[in-house]
């Protein structure tokens, strides 16, 4: 088995996961842990055969450099709210099956690397190629929306920017049950005056904050306070609450944006073609 067929291998395994993970984020609103995390250990695996077969350390060295600077560089954009915690986790197991550019001979691919390493390619292009799948999601999303459908003339008035906002707000939120609630799902503002509810969500140290509201009305809220969502200990917690009265039995989420199909096409492009940045500035510099 030579170096080309390993690459293969390693290609194809990225790519089906890949597209198991877009399947799950469309249908469920997340990418399964355990998913994530066998991709990441065959490309650990994969990796060390090459290295063993090579008696060069360089691919399993590099495996794990890339898995880590790629973990560290999208959970801080991950903070920043770019994107959910599985999104984080499925750039990771991409950067450690595949922490080089692909040389596989008999398919005659050579993509056209940039400066950095083969991941970043991925997430670059999954940026840029997410701009189109975000506003055929938003419009999806507008056109569904109970709102829209009981105020069919509404239409006519989105040129007004104020009425657009509200059509969007009400598309991007929904009030679902509590019993319905899921891991990853993100809570929007929850209003509370019970000083009790703040000392259990510190305790739970999860993905939940609460704030002093200063505008009237009740004294806090909590929320999610990342695109990573709820936590199980959250979910636990506000099922519990809503259980013994503390709260009620409904809560405000935001409706998740499915960024897997971005990272999988940003994957193909990255593979097939390139680094749509590098090959623009390549290409404008010619030009210049």
């Amino acid at each position: 088995m030579n170096f080309s067929t390993i690459f293969l291998i390693q290609l194809i395994v990225t790519i089906l996961f890949s597209v198991c993970a877009s399947v799950y984020d469309v249908k469920e609103g997340f990418v399964p842990n355990n998913l994530v995390y066998f991709l990441t250990l065959f490309g650990l695996i994969s990796n060390l055969i090459l290295s063993l077969i090579s008696h060069n350390i360089k691919f399993i060295l590099a495996s794990i450099i890339s898995m880590v600077i790629t973990y560290l560089i999208t959970y801080l954009l991950w903070k920043l709210k770019m994107w959910g915690g599985g999104d984080v986790k499925l750039f990771t197991a991409i950067a450690t099956v595949i922490p080089f550019g692909l040389n596989i001979d008999f398919l005659n691919i050579f993509p056209q690397l940039s400066l950095y390493p083969f991941a970043f390619s991925v997430v670059m292009n999954s940026i840029l190629v997410s701009f189109p799948f975000l506003v055929i999601f938003i419009v999806h999303l507008i056109i569904t929306n109970d709102f829209f459908k009981k105020n069919p003339f509404f239409l006519v008035s989105l040129l007004n920017i104020e009425n657009l906002r509200q059509v969007i707000h009400a598309s991007l939120n929904r009030t679902i049950p509590i019993r319905d609630l899921k891991e990853g799902n993100i809570v929007n503002n929850f209003y509370f005056n019970n000083e009790y509810i703040i000392e259990l969500i510190n305790d739970v140290d999860g993905n939940l904050e609460v704030y002093e509201n200063n505008g009237g009305g009740d004294k806090y809220y909590f929320k999610s306070f990342s695109a990573g969502g709820i936590t199980k200990k959250d979910l636990t917690l506000i099922k519990v609450l809503s259980a013994q009265g503390f709260i009620g039995d409904s809560i405000s989420v935001k409706v998740s944006y499915p960024f897997a199909p971005a990272i999988f096409a940003g994957l193909l492009i990255a593979v097939f073609y390139g680094d749509i940045i590098f090959l623009f500035t390549k290409n404008f510099a010619l030009v210049i």
